[in-house]
């Protein structure tokens, strides 16, 4: 199977379990802030639209979180199922986010990854992703 018979759309509510089981094998090393229970309920009170799923042989195997604030767009939890990596799944997603976020008007998407990652930083210069020059902040909220 190849990126071209990839079904990409919306997350419904029945693809929690499949998610969810999807965010622990890719994401490992979260932290607590990141649950996926949370983050989903957390993402669709605010466009859900932006929340997609990549689909093949009926089987969730590839997610894009994105989000525009009207000054620039976000992207987040890209995972792409371990025995589906390295066949253009993760680069599809990403188009497609790139795509609904410019038609709402967004010019500009900004992404984290953490150094350590270089495999997936190595995949975003590969898509025209530079690493900027920028101090990332963070602060928990009670």
């Amino acid at each position: 199977m190849s990126s071209q018979d990839l079904i990409i759309r919306p997350y419904l509510e029945e693809d929690s379990v499949e998610v969810i089981a999807l965010w622990r094998e890719v994401f490992t090393n979260d932290p607590p802030w990141n649950d996926p229970p949370q983050v989903i309920q957390r993402k669709l009170a605010v466009q859900r639209e932006l929340f997609l799923i990549g689909e093949l042989r009926g089987r969730i195997v590839a997610t894009v979180i994105a989000g525009y604030d009207g000054f620039r767009g976000w992207i987040y939890h890209l995972a792409v199922a371990p025995n589906e990596q390295r066949k253009g799944l993760g680069r599809a997603m990403m188009a497609e986010a790139e795509k609904r976020l410019k038609a709402i008007g967004c010019p500009k998407i900004n992404l984290q990854v953490r150094s350590t990652n270089t495999d997936v930083i190595a995949f975003y210069k590969a898509l025209g992703y530079s690493v900027e020059d920028h101090t990332s902040f963070g602060k928990l909220l009670d």
